[in-house]
């Protein structure tokens, strides 16, 4: 069984296997990629092969993702970029939440002027900051989106009582969480998005490569619907539910094509069933 291919929110309607653009900086995610040209072709190849939501942050980089998409694929015509701010970057593998209201207005700016548009299609928060009222911070978000500075908002790894929360301030139109075929934490968070219509994007959707490791109970399935392990993985999430829209990252156009054949993979009942019973 095929999953749906598309998924609407607000005004914009995306095709649910979108591309993550954090992998396309620099080593350790950090600063500007050796191969800028290398970084710009898999943007573009991504468009090519029917990609139409690509997901980055103001801290990828930090700054670097937005700017290479920017030189890459403006202007953007159906292709929807959705960032986030809400997390500073210190140095590799540091992330520190930062939610005051006039630090996430002021990164709202500098990513409109680094993608070099008018109103951000989805602007995420990236986390939820516990030293910054939750209220204050959503209701930036509402301000922002009824100044028009953004046409849809997010959240990023939040549980279901924050989006309740959030819900009452303003619209939430997807939500985005570490969720994959072995790590299933925010299964209620899906479930509760599922039940509103809420786009779920799951991030580390194949475990950055952990999933396909040799000889495991993915690749016999794999082998058994005529794909790769990391095609099951996205195929899994496609038919998990219509809400979920998968952003697998690369930096290479090999994987990113070998990704993008997740949609043509028809998982059968058996298989899903399967991947859906896997310990998590």
């Amino acid at each position: 069984m095929r999953a749906a291919t598309t998924f609407s929110y607000a005004d914009q309607t995306v095709h649910r296997l979108g591309f993550g653009a954090m992998r396309i900086t620099g080593p350790g995610v950090w600063g500007y990629p050796a191969d800028r040209e290398g970084a710009l072709a898999v943007l573009r190849r991504a468009v090519e092969l029917g990609v139409d939501f690509i997901d980055t942050a103001d801290a990828y980089g930090p700054e670097v993702s937005e700017e290479l998409i920017a030189q890459a694929l403006h202007p953007y015509g159906s292709v929807t970029i959705a960032t986030k701010a809400g997390q500073l970057r210190t140095g590799p593998g540091q992330w520190i939440p930062c939610g005051r209201p006039e630090y996430l207005r002021q990164q709202c700016e500098l990513s409109l002027r680094r993608l070099g548009q008018d109103s951000l299609d989805l602007f995420q928060l990236h986390r939820v900051d516990p030293t910054v009222p939750a209220e204050d911070q959503f209701g930036l978000l509402r301000d922002l989106l009824e100044e028009g500075k953004v046409r849809a908002v997010g959240l990023s790894e939040v549980s279901v009582e924050q989006i309740r929360v959030a819900q009452d301030i303003v619209t939430v139109s997807t939500v985005q969480n570490l969720y994959n075929v072995t790590n299933r934490q925010s299964e209620d968070v899906l479930t509760y998005c599922e039940s509103r219509g809420i786009g779920f994007i799951p991030w580390f959707p194949m475990a950055s490569g952990e999933l396909a490791r040799p000889g495991g109970v993915l690749d016999t399935l794999a082998l058994h619907q005529g794909g790769t392990v990391a095609q099951l993985s996205l195929a899994w999430l496609l038919r998990r539910s219509p809400v979920v829209i998968p952003i697998p990252g690369t930096s290479r156009i090999d994987h990113l094509e070998e990704n993008m054949g997740a949609t043509q993979l028809d998982l059968d009942d058996e298989t899903f069933d399967a991947l859906d019973h896997l310990p998590h």
